[in-house]
């Protein structure tokens, strides 16, 4: 495990502000990484840049915090979005529709100064993709109580399994949460889940 460092948390002389983060992004190291986003989300003038290149891995946990900074960030008429992303990161928030929250500088600039009802669009989307975290939450706690895996290979069934069906990562939560109702689930997200959950007990990747 590559425990989560914060190397850089640096102020422009326009007062915004850029946090650089290396690591992992899980439920161990969130703390860490939302103590310095609200801060620096406080004393920044009008945005927070991220550089989540340095993140070598991140699930919903992550996601979930990513989420609540820029809320948090857009509450107070401000900015925060990702400059870099790696792989894991991107990957994260492409599938679950959040990237464009997140990329790119001038596009949330324009929409704090040039209008409000661009501004209400963003805030919609971003509660909509705030809603999508108890599903996946709680389609991650299935996975871990019923093959018995850690929270980070539970994370990457679910990853796999919105790959191998070409579905979104929430639709897959979704119909993971019938089975709380005792509904059957379809056979290919059966046939997906039981093969990605195979390849973990076998050593390798789950396929995706």
């Amino acid at each position: 495990m590559q425990q989560l460092r914060i190397p850089d948390r640096s102020g422009a002389a326009d007062g915004n502000i850029t946090v650089r983060v290396c690591g992992e992004l899980d439920m161990d190291s969130e703390e860490q990484l939302r103590s310095a986003l609200e801060d620096s989300v406080s004393r920044c003038v009008r945005h927070v840049e991220l550089d989540l290149s340095g993140v070598t891995f991140c699930d919903c946990s992550g996601l979930n915090l990513l989420l609540a900074a820029r809320w948090r960030a857009v509450r107070q008429g401000k900015t925060l979005t990702v400059r870099a992303a790696s792989p894991a990161v991107r990957k994260l928030l492409v599938d679950t529709d959040t990237w464009p929250l997140f990329a790119g500088t001038q596009q949330t600039e324009d929409v704090l100064s040039e209008g409000q009802e661009d501004l209400r669009n963003e805030v919609a989307q971003l509660r909509r993709a705030m809603r999508t975290r108890p599903a996946i939450d709680q389609a991650t706690g299935i996975l871990m109580a019923t093959f018995s895996l850690s929270s980070e290979d539970a994370w990457a069934v679910l990853v796999a399994v919105s790959q191998n069906t070409n579905t979104k990562l929430h639709q897959v939560a979704e119909e993971l949460l019938t089975a709380i109702n005792g509904e059957a689930l379809p056979d290919t997200l059966q046939t997906n889940v039981a093969a990605a959950v195979s390849a973990l007990r076998d050593g390798a990747a789950p396929p995706g």
